[in-house]
């Protein structure tokens, strides 16, 4: 393992990507949010991705620099497309007219089309939270198929994420974020990579063995890099018919109802994402809801801990003891992982004196 400090990890990631064509401040938003995924735990969201998205750009899939455009825009309704920009640009834009929209009018639905890879969906939950806006973000990733539905052995769906965030006050959000998939891709990527082990029947063979084999998703390891349309499995679906489902839905409102489009074969890889945010200073004049939501969470956490378990633990929590020991410490990283973005940042022109710094 490599551990890196947040700040250099940080400064390193930038680099790359103003190498990459990206302006000063995308590439600082950029590494920002990948090290802000690892912080908090979510390492398949976080630097690992620096290989990809260099790769993305480099093959025209993302456009660095990009600005949304709204094609659709009302007092509590607005449609974004983002032309393919980083989703570290995309998202935080899509967010924010988000806000201000609910904030006039107590409700909003925000429509985001043509993302780059919109990165750790928990993110735009807590820039919402951070305003006291309630948000439920439905994603897909079109043009990832990886997930096969209960009941079947082939792709048919993305990871799509669900994400819901409520504030709180005096405290941090309630952040529910997750795959509808056993695991998200990202995490058979740091499988993959020497990092975490994938649950056992995580993934799905053609014939309907179970495994954990990281490489039945991507194909052999011939050259190193990890590209899954090589790969003859799948992921499977969380939760039987229940997390199906709700992957289905994610498709059809992230994907149909964006414009994105659903996920399928073919396609040039986009995020789309439908989000929901709601005001409870509007909904709620007499302000129950604060009160109740901390009643409630105590309640809830209160619960006598089952056997080898050291206390019931509400969305977030984890991420936060994460998020200070690794800010604290540094953030691991698995040697092959490093590797991969080390080679990145020399293919760009990042100077070997900067990587050596990175971790001295």
């Amino acid at each position: 393992m490599v551990t890196v400090q947040v700040d250099k990890l940080i400064a390193f990631v930038a680099e790359v990507f103003e190498r990459a064509s990206s302006t000063k401040e995308e590439a600082n938003r950029i590494a920002t949010y990948l090290t802000t995924a690892n912080l908090t735990g979510h390492d398949s969201h976080g630097v690992i991705r620096v290989p990809v998205y260099i790769r993305w750009r480099n093959n025209g899939m993302i456009i660095p620099n990009q600005i949304i455009e709204i094609p659709v825009d009302t007092p509590s309704l607005a449609v974004v497309d983002g032309r393919f920009g980083y989703g570290q640009t995309v998202g935080p834009q899509a967010v924010k007219l988000g806000i201000e929209k609910c904030k006039a009018a107590g409700l909003s639905a925000i429509a985001t089309k043509n993302s780059g890879h919109i990165g750790r969906i928990g993110d735009w939950a807590e820039m919402a939270a951070a305003e006291g806006l309630v948000s439920i973000h439905f994603v897909t990733a079109a043009g990832s198929v990886l997930v096969a539905p209960y009941g079947g052995v082939e792709r048919r769906l993305s990871t799509a994420p669900y994400c819901v965030g409520i504030p709180r006050a005096g405290g941090p959000p309630v952040v529910l974020d997750f795959a509808t998939s056993v695991v998200a891709e990202g995490k058979v990527l740091v499988a993959s990579r020497g990092g975490k082990k994938l649950p056992e029947g995580a993934l799905i063979a053609p014939n309907g063995d179970l495994s954990q084999d990281p490489f039945l998703l991507y194909g052999p390891n011939v050259d190193g890099t990890r590209d899954h349309s090589k790969g003859q499995g799948a992921i499977r679906a969380f939760g039987d018919h229940k997390g199906s489902g709700l992957a289905l839905i994610c498709e059809l409102l992230g994907g149909a109802l964006t414009g994105n489009g659903a996920t399928k074969h073919g396609r040039p890889f986009a995020n789309g994402m439908f989000s929901i945010y709601i005001d409870p200073k509007k909904i709620d004049p007499a302000n129950f809801f604060d009160g109740e939501v901390a009643r409630y969470v105590e309640f809830f956490k209160s619960a006598k801990p089952a056997a080898g378990v050291d206390a019931v633990m509400i969305p977030g929590d984890n991420e936060a003891k994460t998020r200070a020991d690794r800010t604290a410490n540094g953030v691991p990283l698995p040697d092959e992982t490093w590797a991969a973005i080390v080679q990145t940042a020399r293919d760009v022109g990042v100077s070997e004196e900067a990587v050596k710094h990175a971790t001295s």
